[in-house]
């Protein structure tokens, strides 16, 4: 493993692990960021894959008790059983839907204009819900009633479209039914680790022929860095929108999403690049 192939794979790490639960869009980034690099073809495709798993592991790893008694008390506690259902009833919709139109999907992703445009539509969005949210009523993100955690099911469906965040589809939903902000965030990292590991899962079946040992070197500095970029980015961001909220992804957002749009109108930034299959 080259310096500058290690570095990559640092660089990429980094990104998935910050980017994963904050509602800015992680597969935007890191888009964006092969773009930059001009990392092309199956493996960093692959790449991108596998380390998600590392960020996975960083949400499992700051909830394990809480997850743990959930699954020690699912046999004889109404509330463990209530939890683990409204988690099935969020993650639903997104999997139908992306079942339903996967080919499609993968299809808009490959334009990144439409990516930084959803951006900064999707900070826009994000400023205006972190001001003008309803006071809350909810307050813990393991007792949510079952039709909220519908309605946030179904508002996850719009993060299969390029750019605008699985995380954050789920917060802005949460906030508009009167979810406090810090149970807004835990329950979208809950709903993580299902979606996550489904998309994981499949992903990696479709590319494991591009997985070799002569790279697991490469794969397993970007998942020490999903993990460790991960772990901190969640326990930085509870604290952080209990106390000021989502604004600052807002602008995060729209910052990024402009930037790109000023590189690829006016300096041809992506042009030709197409981003791993």
């Amino acid at each position: 493993m080259d310096t500058i192939t290690f570095l990559q794979a640092i660089l990429i790490g980094l990104v998935e692990g910050l980017t994963e639960f904050i509602p800015v869009s992680s597969t935007a980034h890191i888009l964006l960021t092969q773009a930059a690099l001009d990392l092309r073809g199956e493996f960093w495709s692959m790449f991108a894959v596998v380390i998600q798993l590392g960020a996975i592991l960083a949400v499992v790893v700051v909830y394990f008790q809480r997850l743990l008694n959930v699954v020690i008390n699912l046999p004889k506690e109404p509330a463990a059983r209530r939890f683990a259902l409204s988690v099935i009833i969020a993650c639903l919709p997104a999997v139908i839907a992306a079942a339903l139109l996967g080919s499609e999907i993968k299809k808009a992703f490959d334009n990144l204009a439409l990516i930084c445009w959803s951006l900064v539509v999707g900070g826009v969005v994000l400023l205006v819900i972190d001001k003008l949210a309803p006071k809350p009523v909810n307050g813990d993100a393991m007792k949510l009633p079952l039709w909220k955690t519908a309605v946030i099911g179904i508002a996850q469906i719009a993060s299969l479209f390029p750019g605008v965040s699985r995380s954050g589809s789920t917060i802005v939903a949460s906030m508009l039914l009167k979810i406090e902000k810090r149970a807004a965030a835990e329950f979208s990292f809950f709903l993580a680790i299902p979606i996550m590991i489904g998309a994981f899962g499949k992903d990696l079946w479709d590319h494991r022929d591009n997985l070799s040992m002569d790279d697991m070197g490469v794969v397993a500095v970007g998942f020490i860095a999903s993990f460790v970029f991960g772990f901190l980015a969640i326990k930085v961001m509870l604290d952080y929108v209990q106390k000021r909220g989502f604004g600052l992804f807002g602008w995060w957002r729209i910052v990024i999403g402009g930037a790109g749009l000023i590189a690829i109108y006016f300096y041809g930034f992506g042009q030709g690049y197409v981003p791993p299959a």
